[in-house]
């Protein structure tokens, strides 16, 4: 986290406030979307990251249908005739294809919150996963703990939740996964084959 942190040498960030790392989505839209010219790719670039609506809610479920669905936009083909086209975000066949990174301690500053996620699942650039982990050692930090900590960054950082996929805590003995409008009910035991 502090080697993306504005300022320093390998930053991808232009502030605190920034939960996209936006040269690598560029590239990567690039890279997935291939014979679509540039405007296209600047299209779904606006659309990923403009907030269309007054709630997390609203906008983490929009973003999902663009992320699972690809986004439509309009543009010139090579033909010269104006149609729509899909840009994908990401290459569901071959996972491979995407660009993974793990950032332990990633801060984000959003009006006077300062808070810093124990580790975010960037797929594409995209924040799409945040894990939050707690000392099993610790007998006042269980995994609820864990959980209510998560609750708090959605209140006071919404904007790194926006692009949300999935939501992990642990305290080091049980883990649970659940996505960012799930109760504790509906986070459930992650498990292995």
């Amino acid at each position: 986290g502090p080697d993306l942190a504005p300022n320093e040498p390998g930053t991808e960030r232009n502030s605190f406030g920034d939960t996209v790392l936006v040269s690598r989505l560029r590239a990567a839209l690039k890279r997935l979307n291939p014979t679509l010219p540039a405007e296209a790719l600047d299209e779904a670039f606006r659309k990923i990251t403009a907030l269309q609506y007054p709630s997390l809610i609203a906008n983490n479920r929009a973003f999902h249908r663009m992320l699972v669905d690809g986004i439509a936009v309009e543009c010139r083909r090579k033909d010269d005739s104006i149609g729509a086209e899909i840009v994908r975000l990401i290459d569901f066949d071959d996972p491979d294809a995407n660009d993974w990174l793990a950032v332990n301690q990633f801060t984000v500053i959003e009006g006077q919150h300062n808070r810093r996620p124990d580790t975010v699942i960037f797929v594409n650039c995209l924040p799409l996963g945040v894990i939050e982990l707690k000392n099993a050692a610790d007998e006042n930090a269980d995994i609820w703990a864990a959980f209510n900590q998560l609750q708090t960054y959605k209140q006071q950082i919404p904007s790194l939740f926006v692009h949300n996929a999935v939501l992990i805590i642990s305290d080091g003995i049980e883990a649970r996964i659940g996505a960012i409008s799930a109760d504790k009910e509906r986070f459930m035991p992650w498990r292995t084959i």
